[in-house]
């Protein structure tokens, strides 16, 4: 595996005329990233991650400071699943031309996550951007558990990029939790407690496949989750499709955030 810390050294040295699959992630891998970049090596003949904490997309320096950081043990990860390259860049080296760093979403896309987190959203595509506009890869592997972020990457890409995104499922415990960085930060107890939050929302989810008019229930959903102490950001059901609020028994999805000790997890079903 070749380690790079700089964009325009990996861009010498790397040929993305080449079938190259790129996977972004702020490191502490877990198997959900390990699932992305097995589908990048089955795929693509080569595979390139990056490792960059982006400090735009945090609403808060006490989160960016406690976000878990694991480098020796990500780069031993990488080395066993054979990644060619890994890009390790410097904020410098990413934010050093601030022109093309502004991105803006739209009023109607200030949902969900962006409701609730100004700023982080332009801050995502922002680096992303940056990304793609020196590293021409072919394809892009993004998690499905960051269901909004794809939608807006999705922007992004058909207007200014030909990399095409290859969407992976989430990937869950055996609990159900959806993997996460963020689960780094939790205690056995608050484990537990997000397993909860992920099982009551399937089985939900379930009877409303079965049931469309048991979505009207969603606050009940909601007041069962908060008796276990758990703190609910939004609970809301979306078109799969668009993220409006226009839906169907065949193209809802519900989406939910919530927070435990003051780390913030998301899923949807």
């Amino acid at each position: 595996m070749i380690i790079f810390k700089s964009i325009n050294k990996l861009n010498k040295e790397v040929n993305f005329k080449a079938n190259v699959g790129f996977v972004p992630t702020m490191g502490a891998l877990h198997k959900g990233h390990i699932s992305l970049i097995k589908s990048s090596k089955l795929k693509c003949k080569k595979t390139l991650v990056s490792i960059f904490i982006n400090p735009s997309q945090f609403n808060q320096i006490s989160d960016f400071k406690k976000y878990p950081r694991k480098l020796n043990r990500d780069i031993a990860i990488l080395k066993k699943l054979k990644v060619d390259y890994l890009l390790i860049p410097k904020k410098n080296d990413i934010y050093k031309n601030k022109k093309n760093m502004k991105v803006s979403i739209s009023k109607k896309d200030k949902i969900l996550c962006a409701k609730f987190r100004p700023g982080h959203f332009e801050g995502v595509l922002a680096v992303i951007k940056q990304f793609l506009t020196h590293i021409k890869a072919k394809y892009i592997f993004l998690g499905e558990k960051d269901y909004q972020q794809i939608h807006l990457i999705k922007n992004v890409i058909k207007n200014n990029f030909n990399t095409k995104i290859i969407i992976c499922k989430t990937i869950r415990l055996k609990n159900l939790l959806a993997y996460s960085s963020r689960n780094f930060l939790l205690s056995k107890k608050e484990i537990n407690k997000a397993s909860y939050v992920a099982k009551t929302t399937k089985k939900f989810f379930a009877m409303c496949k079965n049931n469309y008019k048991n979505l009207k229930k969603i606050n009940n959903l909601k007041k069962k989750i908060e008796s276990k102490g758990i703190k609910i950001e939004y609970l809301e059901v979306r078109n799969k499709k668009n993220l409006s609020i226009n839906t169907n028994k065949s193209n809802f999805k519900i989406f939910v955030s919530f927070y435990l000790n003051n780390v913030r997890l998301i899923d949807n079903f």
